[in-house]
């Protein structure tokens, strides 16, 4: 008698758990990388820029190019973030 968790194999079900496992490592993997990006960013005396010897700050209060950089790619990596959550939130709805 099989008990009542096991489900039955089929091809359809896996494909589905691996889809699941894919979005869930790229999830974790955006988490991480995302946590040290913004970590990077520029608080109230430091940055991207004075953390590698930059300490010679602009007079005209504009961000550096790779300030910029680092702000472009926070955005666009916390973009990839929302959507592994919005996919595994519908994979798991259905």
């Amino acid at each position: 008698m099989r008990p009542a968790l096991c489900r039955p194999a089929d091809p359809e079900g896996q494909r589905h758990t691996t889809v699941e496992l894919a979005f869930s490592i790229l999830l974790v993997i955006t988490s991480a990388l995302l946590i040290l990006l913004v970590l990077m960013h520029k608080g109230k005396g430091g940055g991207l820029s004075d953390m590698f010897g930059g300490g010679v700050s602009s007079s005209l209060g504009g961000s550096s190019v790779a300030e910029r950089n680092l702000d472009r790619l926070t955005v666009a990596l916390g973009l990839v973030w929302a959507a592994a959550i919005v996919a595994l939130g519908l994979l798991n709805a259905s």
